[in-house]
């Protein structure tokens, strides 16, 4: 069972950030006021993309990005090499058409995940590598019964997904019952067999960055509905998978590449450094107060995680029902761990880099070397528990951490990267977490339609917003699209 992220070219990125430099990176220091259509608070792909089709309707906008960079929780890394990796959301893969559909409009190409040869089982101390293109695909050759009692876990998680209506999932008939309990005490009584309970262990940490004992069944079913489009009902599996599934496709020149070539076409309406302060209701108009600059506006949309919204102060107060959905989203918690080498060596040894496993700081792996593998990278995903617990030591303690697994997963070879590049997400000022914002037992059915609702002229967007994907990289995108539809038609 897999995961999502990325890696690419470093021409292609320089040139994107070259003209992001040139003529979209508006600072605060350019301009002190502004008086537009639509503020859209949040330089990631949901805002940029609800600015892209403001802009084409023929509005006026203006983004506000805390960082100086955009992208969110999009990020791409630089390398001693030259090259780049990804060190926020990478893969792409069937049914994320939103994000395939903008990459395209931006001439973003992607290429398949490294995925020839064998997966890796770690489990009790011993290693086994196994096929992938058998009847069980990607799923870790663990003991018969096992299997079996995860195939029918499984089975049950995706039949009752299908109950989820996308758009209100507190709507649907068991949801009371589903959303009173975690996925921790439904896979205690479900995933009976220790080895299948280990299969959808590492699912869950995998997918959410977080531990079965902080969800609630409902929102695990939720994002597993989610995990398609209109017309292909989600499943576990697609949420899982490398071939055929959400990290089946990677971006040429790295995923952060499709922010900034989209902030290019929107030149100065970007403004960047600008962390967003106070949102106030002037009469007709909202006043939005960033570091430098202030923006009056007919109408406001906030495009960052619920819990960081959450930290803008409002004017009048928001809705109770709204803040207190937001004090009980929190963001995950994982970092990401990518070491360089001259070659992809474990290619050679027959293995794709990719590794399950029940022990260690790292339990999956990725191959994210660049196309034309002309050196190696072996990334690994540090999540929930194991993120939390490397959040206060230093880099130096995390790579040696993350190195000691490699080497027990890829042999002695994998000790000496020639470079080591580190993204923790919880520390990050300006998302404290990733990849997304996850619910307890009973936020959905008490909080829930608190989500998307509008708050006067206050709109809201990001991936946590959207129906299908959340999330993902591919929810961002359509959060960003819906909400330019929904201002659109109150302007």
């Amino acid at each position: 069972m897999s995961r999502r992220s990325l890696l690419g070219r470093t021409a292609a990125v320089a040139a994107g950030a070259t003209a992001l430099t040139a003529t979209a990176a508006g600072t605060a220091a350019a301009a002190t006021t502004r008086d537009v259509d639509v503020a859209i608070v949040g330089g990631g792909l949901a805002g940029l993309t609800a600015a892209r089709d403001l802009v084409a309707a023929g509005r006026t906008v203006a983004v506000l990005e805390a960082r100086d960079r955009v992208g969110g929780r999009v990020v791409n890394l630089p390398l001693a090499n030259g090259g780049v990796t990804e060190g926020g959301g990478e893969f792409i893969g069937p049914t994320q058409d939103r994000i395939k559909a903008l990459a395209d409009s931006l001439g973003v190409a992607t290429f398949a995940t490294y995925n020839t040869g064998k997966n890796l089982l770690y489990k009790d101390g011993k290693k086994t590598p196994y096929a992938t293109d058998g009847l069980l695909g990607s799923v870790p050759p663990v003991d018969v019964a096992g299997l079996a009692n995860a195939a029918i876990v499984q089975a049950s998680l995706d039949d009752m997904a299908k109950q989820v209506p996308v758009d209100a999932p507190w709507t649907a008939a068991k949801a009371a019952e589903w959303d009173k309990q975690t996925f921790e005490s439904w896979l205690n009584a479900n995933a009976v067999v220790p080895s299948a309970k280990f299969l959808l262990d590492v699912a869950c940490t995998s997918i959410f960055s977080a531990e079965p004992r902080e969800l609630s069944l409902l929102f695990v079913l939720f994002y597993i509905a989610a995990a398609g489009n209109a017309s292909t009902p989600g499943t576990l599996e697609r949420l899982t998978e490398t071939a055929n599934g959400a990290q089946e496709l990677r971006f040429v020149g790295g995923s952060q590449l499709v922010p900034i070539r989209l902030a290019a076409t929107l030149g100065d309406r970007v403004v960047q450094n600008a962390p967003v302060r106070t949102i106030a209701r002037s009469g007709a108009k909202y006043v939005v107060t960033a570091d430098g600059i202030t923006v009056t506006a007919k109408r406001v949309v906030v495009a960052v995680p619920p819990p960081l919204a959450a930290r803008i102060q409002y004017d009048p107060l928001l809705p109770a029902a709204r803040d207190q959905l937001t004090q009980r989203l929190p963001m995950a918690s994982v970092g990401k761990a990518i070491a360089i080498y001259d070659t992809p060596f474990w290619r050679a040894d027959g293995l794709n880099g990719q590794v399950v496993s029940d022990t260690g700081v790292i339990s999956s792996t990725f191959d994210n070397s660049p196309p034309d593998a002309s050196y190696g990278a072996l990334m690994g995903f540090i999540e929930a528990d194991e993120a939390r617990k490397l959040d206060a030591a230093s880099e130096a303690e995390v790579r040696a951490a993350v190195l000691k697994d490699y080497v027990t997963y890829f042999g002695e070879k994998a000790a000496s990267p020639s470079s080591f590049v580190l993204q923790r997400w919880n520390n990050e000022a300006y998302t404290r977490g990733g990849p997304v914002s996850i619910a307890a037992p009973g936020v959905l059915t008490q909080y829930g339609p608190a989500l998307r609702a509008p708050v006067g002229g206050i709109h809201w967007a990001g991936t946590e917003t959207s129906l299908y994907w959340m999330g993902f990289m591919d929810g961002a995108v359509r959060s960003g699209e819906r909400v330019a539809k929904e201002v659109l038609a109150a302007l």
